[in-house]
């Protein structure tokens, strides 16, 4: 309809103009003009009746596809399956064009999120664990990655965890994900928290620099930042995603309401970031390319070592590790006063996930020779 009334109104402007002057061009114009339109209307009233009979035919998600945008946090190799996702074509198979945002910080993806600007958003468990306990409209559908993916990047004379003790070590922020692996990681070497400083020390570019010039003695960091520090001659004292403990480092949430209202939307995004994962973590060719072009990183040695940090660690199906959001909340609780008990069920939703499950979609992946 909006098409229509744009035309109808267009024509309206434009005839009395016709009317000034109606020389024998301008009558033959007007005439021409005004077959268009009937041949236009004739066709779209035939689309309007044609479009419900054929719907019944065609596959969902042939006919009008919905464009969607998802936003991300980050360059690092944990955001590798939204980027194959994207890179790879799988939101237009599955009938979902989407876009892919940077939007650094998790307080601006959160924002993003419950403003309905990015109806998608890929993060980790903190910042939607704060805003649920706050009271905002988020829910997790989706994890693809549950383990941290950070190592503990130290000076070169250092050679055990223990050695960290009375030492300076960067993170990126006090509540996130780097705070947490440091508590996580000291809780398990049996050292206590403040037996060393803990400094916000920028992102992993500015860590790194810090700890190559003394400033700091130790920082998490993921590949390929790791592969430039072992380059230069620093320690690596622990992968962090060896701990027991686990945490959701990349998680897709969405609006609840969103999830209420547009559930078939999000089935075909989880498709589409499902195949993602699995292509990612058993095809590593097409994987390293989506590194290569995403990092703009041309060393083939640093790209493979990217995958082979991050390749096994991703979870197909993308399920979350409920143990990895009870260490999340543990975290955040001691920023956000909790009044009473916390309802989990309501903040993780994998209710789709089970469909797609109990469907035999996931099965269908790893086993092309399934009957689809």
């Amino acid at each position: 309809m909006e098409y229509w009334s744009t035309g109808v109104l267009g024509l309206k402007r434009i005839t009395p103009l016709l009317n000034q002057s109606r020389t024998p061009i301008f009558v033959a114009l007007e005439k021409l003009m005004f077959a268009c339109c009937r041949s236009l209307l004739s066709r779209l009233f035939v689309s309007i009746l044609v479009v419900p009979v054929i719907g019944f035919t065609i596959p969902p998600g042939v006919l009008a596809q919905e464009q969607i945008v998802v936003g991300y946090d980050g360059y690092a190799g944990f955001q590798g399956p939204i980027w194959a996702t994207k890179d790879l074509g799988l939101f237009d198979k599955y009938g979902l064009p989407g876009e892919l945002v940077l939007i650094p910080g998790s307080a601006r993806g959160m924002a993003a999120l419950i403003s309905g600007s990015a109806p998608f958003v890929q993060g980790s468990a903190t910042a939607p664990l704060s805003t649920y306990l706050r009271g905002g409209d988020v829910v997790v559908v989706a994890a693809a990655l549950n383990k941290f993916p950070f190592s503990v990047v130290a000076r070169k004379e250092m050679r055990n965890p223990s050695d960290l003790i009375g030492k300076k070590i960067g993170i990126l922020n006090f509540g996130g994900s780097n705070d947490l692996a440091v508590s996580m990681a000291f809780k398990e070497w049996n050292i206590p928290r403040n037996a060393a400083t803990i400094l916000v020390s920028g992102g992993a570019p500015e860590r790194l620099a810090a700890l190559m010039t003394g400033a700091i003695d130790a920082t998490v960091l993921s590949p390929p930042e790791t592969v430039a520090a072992s380059r230069a001659g620093l320690k690596i004292l622990a992968n962090l995603s060896d701990l027991n403990a686990s945490f959701p480092q990349t998680l897709i949430m969405v609006r609840r309401s969103f999830l209420a209202n547009k559930r078939e939307t999000i089935k075909r995004f989880l498709r589409a970031y499902s195949e993602g994962i699995y292509e990612f973590k058993t095809n590593k060719e097409r994987a390293i390319k989506v590194y290569a072009n995403r990092l703009k990183q041309k060393d083939l040695n640093i790209l493979e070592e990217t995958y082979s940090f991050y390749g096994p660690k991703f979870s197909f199906p993308p399920r979350v590790d409920r143990g990895g959001i009870n260490n999340a909340l543990e975290l955040v609780r001691q920023g956000v006063e909790v009044k009473g008990e916390i309802n989990l069920g309501q903040f993780l939703d994998e209710s789709v996930i089970d469909e797609l499950e109990r469907e035999g979609f996931f099965k269908k992946l790893s086993n092309p020779r399934t009957t689809k």
